[in-house]
């Protein structure tokens, strides 16, 4: 079952990513054409990501002090736009993780409790067998000593 089901979460997870594309694509043209998208969701998260970008690279290559010149309005507009659409992308693909998820808990919930009222079923078997089995004895234990107390006459 797992085996069969794997191609089909894959194709799934493909079909959304491809549709969630698109839907990307629209919101990143609003926002370039947007002028309160470009200057307060598309900006501040490219100028943000630049600076520690760069500040990480002049890190790494050992320029500690270098001062980082901000994007000009146009690049930064492009990158916070190509930001947003991967990050709606990674949204998407992150909420269908978690429906997934979610589902496969509930699924687990089910069985579970389907086996724990299997196991409740049999202990009430059991405790029933048993309390048939005691009365059983019971009784055989009365048929015996009813034959004792009554010994029957030998020829």
């Amino acid at each position: 079952m797992v085996v069969g089901a794997f191609p089909i979460a894959k194709l799934l997870y493909l079909g959304v990513r491809q549709l969630s594309k698109p839907v990307a694509n629209r919101i990143k043209a609003g926002a370039r054409r947007s002028d309160f998208f470009k200057k307060y969701v598309c900006l501040p998260p490219a100028q943000i990501y630049h600076w520690i970008e760069l500040r990480t690279k002049m890190r790494i290559m050992g320029f500690r002090g270098a001062t980082i010149k901000p994007l000009n309005e146009e690049m930064a507009v492009e990158l916070g736009a190509e930001l947003l659409g991967e990050s709606i992308i990674f949204l998407i693909g992150g909420g269908c993780m978690l429906l997934e998820y979610s589902r496969q808990a509930s699924n687990a919930r089910h069985k579970e409790e389907e086996l724990n009222d299997t196991i409740l079923s049999l202990q009430t078997q059991l405790g029933e067998l048993a309390l048939n089995t005691e009365t059983l004895e019971a009784q055989l234990r009365e048929v015996n000593r009813l034959l004792v107390s009554y010994p029957t006459k030998t020829k």
